[in-house]
């Protein structure tokens, strides 16, 4: 916290993080569907920065809303059959959200460099982690509420 009591991070206008590997068997909202612990901890990170909008970046489908209702699918990123940033580019226009800022990426490099693609100036907050422990122990400190490192 600063000396006024106003927190010391920004609040982010968007937060997109990553889809995950394990899903459920059967068609889901977008905030069921995905059950690995990566993603969780991601959503559990975001949902501590209160953003304006958080998205889930899917593989297969692009830009999610939590309560967009999708099929399990099998398509990681980076797949011949995974999102484009194009795709993305289109997605985000279609939403009127390209221009929105401080954007957070919370996900690995694939992820980030999809959401880069369209929001140059994403904090990615998990970059340069030594792994997925380091991750994982930058998430828990987003969810404890400790706030984005500074840009």
């Amino acid at each position: 916290m600063t000396a006024n009591g106003r927190p010391d991070h920004v609040e982010p206008q968007l937060v997109v993080i990553t889809c995950g590997s394990r899903k459920l068997g059967s068609p889901a909202r977008a905030a069921d569907m995905y059950t690995g612990t990566y993603h969780r901890a991601c959503r559990k990170a975001a949902d501590a920065l209160r953003p304006g909008l958080l998205l889930i970046l899917s593989a297969r489908h692009g830009l999610l809303d939590l309560d967009d209702v999708i099929e399990p699918y099998d398509t990681p990123h980076g797949a011949a059959d995974a999102v484009t940033a194009q795709v993305l580019l289109e997605q985000a226009t279609a939403r009127d959200i390209v221009g929105l800022g401080p954007v957070v990426a919370l996900g690995g490099a694939r992820h980030v460099g999809l959401v880069r693609s369209v929001w140059p100036h994403v904090r990615t907050p998990l970059a340069g982690a030594r792994g997925m422990g380091e991750q994982m122990a930058r998430l828990a400190a987003l969810r404890e509420g400790r706030g984005l490192p500074p840009a």
